[in-house]
């Protein structure tokens, strides 16, 4: 059980404002980080669900203390207010962070829009993206005693190729594990989850619900 323990559960996709109306996001939902969350629950934590604007919702939300945020840049600015400010036995980091944010839009004729209302619609804007920042290597940094989690999401079925892409990932974030799934898992109900430990060790499990409860059942 997990009485007394303090979960921090990310989930969902960001949304990166292009103005006030449009912007680009992802196809993550937040089963994952539902299906963590219920988990968490159901072993008696304490479970802070931080969750995107358009991101479902676990279950047992009442029983929870949500936290909204929409972009990667607004993610982080508050992940790292809670985790300064409170203690977070458990970081979760489910979210599907954006690569990519806007920097500056310019017009056809090359001109920077400045107005942040709202985009003229008559002809398309030219967007210049610049790359987002990495929240994950972050976290332990701003609480080096948390026991961090990450996901590593790639564009294969080579379990191997996946497990070394987590392990690399889990190196440079310092994190504790790491969870690496293809990225047929955002279509598929079914689909593996590795679950992989600072010593190298993996946990498979066919999926989602069963890899949460998989991972909730290794932290103490």
């Amino acid at each position: 059980m997990l009485s007394g323990k303090k979960i921090l559960i990310t989930s969902g996709g960001t949304f990166e404002k292009w103005d006030n109306v449009r912007g680009h996001t992802n196809l993550s939902k937040g089963t994952m980080g539902c299906y963590l969350a219920e988990a968490a629950y159901a072993k008696n934590a304490e479970v802070i669900y931080m969750h995107g604007i358009f991101t479902q919702l676990p279950e047992h939300k009442e029983q929870m203390r949500l936290v909204k945020f929409e972009g990667i840049e607004d993610l982080g600015q508050t992940l790292k207010q809670i985790v300064e400010t409170e203690h977070i036995d458990y970081v979760i980091m489910a979210v599907a962070g954006s690569d990519w944010i806007i920097d500056k839009v310019f017009d056809q004729s090359g001109n920077e829009l400045t107005e942040k209302g709202k985009m003229p619609s008559d002809e398309p804007p030219i967007i210049h993206f610049k790359k987002a920042p990495k929240i994950l290597a972050q976290v332990k940094n701003w609480a080096p005693n948390t026991t961090l989690i990450g996901f590593k999401l790639e564009a294969t079925e080579d379990e191997q190729f996946l497990i070394e892409r987590a392990t690399t990932r889990m190196q440079a974030a310092n994190a504790d594990y790491m969870v690496a799934n293809s990225s047929k898992s955002l279509y598929g109900a079914m689909e593996p989850h590795l679950i992989i430990s600072k010593t190298g060790a993996a946990i498979k499990r066919d999926g989602k619900e069963d890899a949460a409860k998989a991972l909730m059942d290794l932290l103490k």
